[in-house]
């Protein structure tokens, strides 16, 4: 690890003075924030990232942790652990597609520290990315190519990318809020906005070092989550190589308002095949008001699918795909509508 130096935020407004003096979030940023730390620290054993200042907001976490469930939705503070929002009884009950994604990311050690701001700002997993030793990856040295595409590239994604980066999203959260129309809060030098969490991750691009929409010093303070018929049958489906403590090969989250058997409304987002969260539009629109049966659900995933694009290793990532999808519907709609199974 390279040499550092480090400060303890006093508040909010201190933090996002110190973060403004560069470009803070991006691969080459000089100012770092430091919330949990469990991927931070990570990447700077490993010399991928570099910084030479810390800002530590562990000091002005207080109020920007609440869990809060009420008529509008869920408001969540960014500084939340990932253990206490899975936990917490009311997203548990109205909720059950954000606790099941936390439940079954990382390991029960890793989300007593992490919190949910961090989580969906977290980098990729590709190994070209994390290793230093590979000269190309764009994500790391923009310019000297995508050593993925060419390579070893099993868990790599197949949606929203191009020829400049294949790596995918490692956020199961980051998949149930945008599938539920997330909001985000922010607090910046200029002061506090909201955005929609569909709009934080920005698309490949052929610029894959830069990776969000944030401004120069801004920092994630909460997430709003509105409350809708869909939330309470709801679920997240992750398949992986083994039970516990890995990222997605497939994921889905998905919620559901029926009447009957038939689709009033649902949402559907994709984990483990995309270069950000992916929220597929295509297959909600083609089950609404439709029965949820078998074919329907097996056509509503096919959709979803449409464009995506393989590269050797994951070329059995779409059949994978439609089958989580597939199956995750069909168990949604064996839920009763405050989540629990028939």
């Amino acid at each position: 690890m390279r040499p550092f130096a480090y400060e303890r935020a006093a508040d909010i407004g201190q933090a996002t003075r110190l973060g403004a003096l560069t470009g803070q979030g991006q691969i080459d940023a000089v100012v770092q924030f430091l919330a949990g730390g469990t991927s931070l620290i990570d990447l700077m054993k490993l010399d991928v990232l570099r910084p030479a200042y810390l800002v530590d907001l562990g000091p002005v976490k207080e109020g920007y942790d609440r869990i809060e469930s009420g008529p509008e939705g869920l408001k969540l503070g960014a500084f939340a652990k990932m253990a206490a929002v899975e936990r917490h009884p009311a997203v548990r009950a109205g909720y059950p597609v954000i606790a099941q994604s936390l439940q079954l990311a990382a390991s029960a050690q890793l989300r007593n520290m992490a919190t949910i701001g961090g989580n969906v700002l977290q980098k990729t997993r590709c190994p070209y990315y994390r290793d230093v030793s590979w000269q190309a990856c764009n994500k790391r040295r923009p310019g000297s190519g995508c050593t993925a595409i060419n390579a070893v590239n099993r868990n790599h994604a197949i949606l929203g990318v191009d020829e400049s980066c294949i790596s995918q999203s490692p956020s199961d959260f980051g998949v149930a809020l945008v599938a539920l129309e997330a909001t985000v809060e922010l607090s910046g030098p200029d002061g506090a906005r909201r955005i929609a969490f569909s709009t934080l991750h920005t698309p490949v691009g052929g610029q894959p070092h830069i990776e969000t929409t944030l401004r120069s010093g801004e920092i994630i303070t909460g997430f709003h989550i509105p409350a809708g018929p869909w939330t309470q049958r709801s679920l997240y489906l992750k398949i992986r190589d083994r039970a516990s403590y890995e990222f997605a090969l497939s994921s889905v989250a998905v919620a559901l308002d029926l009447e009957g058997d038939h689709v009033r409304q649902v949402r559907i987002g994709l984990g483990g095949m995309a270069y950000r969260p992916w929220r597929s539009q295509e297959a909600e629109a083609l089950l609404t008001g439709r029965p949820l049966t078998e074919e329907n659900a097996d056509a509503a995933a096919r959709a979803a699918l449409q464009g995506a694009k393989t590269h050797g290793g994951n070329g059995f990532k779409p059949e994978l795909a439609r089958r989580t999808l597939v199956r995750a519907l069909l168990q949604a709609k064996t839920l009763t509508p405050d989540g629990a199974e028939a």
